[in-house]
């Protein structure tokens, strides 16, 4: 292999793989990238056996060939090179030889060939969306995946497609996100994966909010394909809670808040909760809520929250880290709680809209 780039061509597909690299390594060729030059471009690929990431980049290729290297240390070379440094990448035996200017390094590097990865996913649906509409999905929804969880189907997020919409929705049984995004190319009959936490979190960061990707859904991987970057990831084997089920479709007890102010009274009651159990009282009465939290250390907090609402009067609780992280993911000004009574669980949403769904449990206190 002998190949010649800027440090910039080289650098940006580096960095979008290196998140996958983890640092402790059970199997050190984990800790490597597969470089492959050939064509005029170099293909980077980085796993953990989760989540494979493969970053593309134009080079001048004299030689093609591949070979895996150490990644965090060819980016960190890269990196403290010039902005305007040429690097020009030979192998020779079991050494690769990194130069450029008066620099020069040389990596020791591992057969390409027991690089462990994922050519074929065997996808039986792809569904068209665009990276605003993802990032959006996920943004609203991957908060309320939980981590850790013996329940290991609850440790990722579940992506529904359907004939005109790709669903994501989380839980880690205290709490739910649901969000829905138009989509092209799906299919009335729906499919359900599972997307394991890291992918989520990788997917997320590699978004860059502009131009379309293609979602490619296989009984084992979900691949998606975005501008010079291919990302897949293993799924999760498990069968996601009925969902549906747990949203409430008692709506008569629906009061509305002005969404800013309620996070801010939340925020500052908040202060005196139990810092272990976070817990917070809602007592609701016409066109007024009462804030309450109080800790072991017999200190007090309440406060008073003008609302919208015309219903029975309900006292219940909450982790108001649960309520704050749906809030967060509100966008519009005022937002809708419906509560039926005080040991049901909440459905927050925007009042105009049904395509984002936030439901909390209660909590005694």
């Amino acid at each position: 292999m002998k190949l010649t780039a800027g440090r910039e061509a080289l650098l940006k597909p580096l960095q979008a793989v290196i998140g996958v690299v983890e640092r402790r390594q059970t199997m050190p060729i984990l800790a490597n990238v597969l470089l492959v030059a050939k064509d005029g471009e170099i293909a980077v690929t980085a796993t953990d056996l989760e989540v494979e990431l493969v970053a593309t980049a134009e080079v001048q290729v004299d030689s093609p060939g591949e070979v895996t290297v150490p990644g965090r240390k060819l980016l960190d070379i890269c990196r403290a090179l010039p902005d305007d440094a040429q690097i020009s990448i030979s192998q020779s035996g079991e050494k690769l030889s990194v130069k450029s200017g008066r620099s020069k390094f040389s990596l020791t590097t591992l057969p390409a060939a027991e690089f462990p990865t994922v050519e074929d996913i065997a996808a039986g649906k792809s569904v068209a969306v665009s990276q605003e509409a993802l990032g959006r999905l996920l943004d609203k929804t991957h908060f309320s995946m939980a981590q850790q969880d013996v329940r290991y189907y609850l440790n990722g997020l579940l992506l529904e497609t359907g004939a005109k919409s790709l669903r994501g929705v989380a839980t880690d049984g205290h709490r739910l996100a649901l969000c829905d995004v138009a989509v092209e190319g799906g299919e009335a009959e729906a499919q359900q994966v599972i997307v394991p936490r890291k992918g989520v979190l990788e997917l997320q960061r590699l978004l860059n909010r502009e131009g379309e990707l293609t979602i490619e859904l296989g009984s084992n991987h979900v691949r998606v394909q975005l501008q010079g970057i291919r990302f897949t990831s293993k799924l999760i084997d498990g069968r996601f809670p009925e969902y549906e089920r747990v949203i409430p479709q008692d709506t008569s007890n629906a009061m509305t808040a002005n969404r800013g102010a309620f996070k801010s009274a939340l925020q500052r009651t908040a202060i005196l909760s139990n810092e272990k159990y976070r817990g917070i009282r809602l007592i609701i009465r016409k066109n007024i809520m009462v804030l309450q939290a109080h800790n072991p250390e017999q200190e007090e907090a309440e406060e008073e929250l003008e609302i919208q609402y015309d219903g029975d009067e309900i006292e219940i609780g909450f982790n108001v880290n649960y309520l704050l992280d749906a809030l967060g993911a509100i966008e519009s000004d005022q937002v809708t709680l419906a509560v039926v009574d005080g040991n049901s669980s909440c459905l927050l949403r925007e009042p105009e809209s049904d395509d984002c769904k936030y439901v909390v449990m209660p909590m005694r206190l």
